[in-house]
């Protein structure tokens, strides 16, 4: 059987939108990737969210996007996997398409997380925790992820400037993103004096979570529309895998076991190493994630993560760029919508139309998002012509 392929691609500006609902947020994106593949029409859908029933009242989306969209009477439904929905959307898509169940798969990742505020919007960032041993005790992602970073920094004796690199790198690739939310560089002085959230995490630590909306359209090559002319980028590897929920019942916390697991499965479907890709688009709500990422992955042995981004490794030209349009970070993090973005922006790397964000050369890309602490990791392997 052919490979599946992404024949349209199609995104919003993140930020916060509060004047955009969340049916708005996901036509403009939608529309946009059934245009861009040449007016290709789904027979199924896959919407990748996490928080739509909490913070807009909104469940059953699959229905609202198909009739506001007009693609009634397709097959459609949400995949939820916490802040790697997204990614989860995009396997359900890949799996339709490549078992001849469907044509032609539109995955869409959307969040509208402004719907709330205050209080309400706090809450609703724990939900893809342990609630009774984890939210209900108040521990938040941030302060999940500030446990974590102090303990990375007790177990191999480094300081919390070494994770600069990280928010510094996002930041500069985010200046040149028109749909990124910040457009400002983030200095060593900046990071060293940030405002603290949960020490030892600070303000440049923490992607911003924010509205967002990314589609794909996935079909085989001979379901393209007559005259379809944009380069192909196929879909060569895919793998989604869960660990424990709770990281107090992992015998390492700081084995990031599923995001292992889910390059390795992915990369073996591909027939390639991790070290053969060309750019990574990883999860780096939190720097101390970034880091934890690149070593399950395999790019450097645990406990040296931060060093490669003080050596030019990681910057869009050299030999392992990550978040080349700014990351979650810079460009902003859409909650569940998060990988559906990350493969709109390495296929747009593929497809050598990356403009001032382009990784020279980018043949090969190795996309991976996670639920909090990868307690679910999805990773594709996406490859140009």
């Amino acid at each position: 059987m052919s490979e599946v392929v992404i024949a349209g691609v199609g995104q919003t500006d993140v930020g916060e939108h509060y004047s955009i609902s969340l049916r708005d947020l996901s036509l403009m994106a939608l529309e946009a990737a059934i245009h861009d593949a040449g007016g290709l029409r789904p027979d199924i859908l896959f919407v990748g969210n996490m928080f739509a029933p909490a913070a807009s009242h909104q469940a059953h989306l699959g229905a609202l996007i198909t009739d506001y969209g007009g693609l009634d009477g397709i097959e459609a439904s949400t995949i939820e996997a916490g802040g790697a929905s997204g990614g989860a959307a995009l396997r359900m898509g890949y799996l339709a398409i490549k078992s001849g169940e469907a044509k032609v798969a539109l995955v869409l990742g959307i969040e509208k997380v402004t719907d709330q505020l205050g209080p309400g919007a706090e809450a609703i960032q724990t939900l893809g925790e342990d609630s009774d041993y984890e939210a209900v005790q108040g521990l938040t992602p941030t302060a999940q992820a500030a446990l974590l970073m102090r303990r990375y920094m007790h177990d191999y004796g480094v300081t919390h400037d070494v994770f600069a690199g990280f928010p510094i790198l996002a930041h500069t690739n985010g200046l040149t993103n028109p749909h990124a939310m910040y457009h400002n560089q983030v200095s060593l002085e900046a990071y060293q004096n940030a405002e603290p959230l949960s020490d030892p995490l600070t303000l440049f630590d923490t992607a911003p979570v924010a509205d967002g909306a990314a589609a794909l359209i996935l079909t085989l090559p001979e379901f393209l529309p007559a005259g379809y002319s944009a380069p192909l980028v196929r879909i060569t590897g895919s793998s989604l895998v869960t660990d424990r929920l709770a990281i107090h019942d992992r015998p390492d916390p700081l084995a990031f076991d599923a995001a292992r697991r889910s390059v390795e499965r992915a990369c073996r479907q591909a027939g390639v190493l991790p070290a053969d890709v060309d750019l990574f688009e990883l999860y780096d709500s939190y720097s101390i994630y970034a880091v934890l990422a690149l070593e399950a992955a395999g790019f450097i042995q645990r406990g040296m993560g931060w060093k490669l981004a003080q050596d030019g490794r990681l910057e869009r030209d050299g030999d392992l760029p990550i978040a080349t349009f700014g990351g979650l970070k810079a460009r902003g993090n859409p909650g569940g919508a998060t990988g559906v973005y990350q493969a709109v922006e390495a296929a747009i790397q593929l497809r050598n139309q990356a403009g001032s964000n382009q990784v020279k050369n980018a043949r090969r890309a190795l996309i991976q998002c996670l639920a909090g602490p990868a307690s679910s990791a999805v990773a594709h392997v996406l490859e140009a012509p």
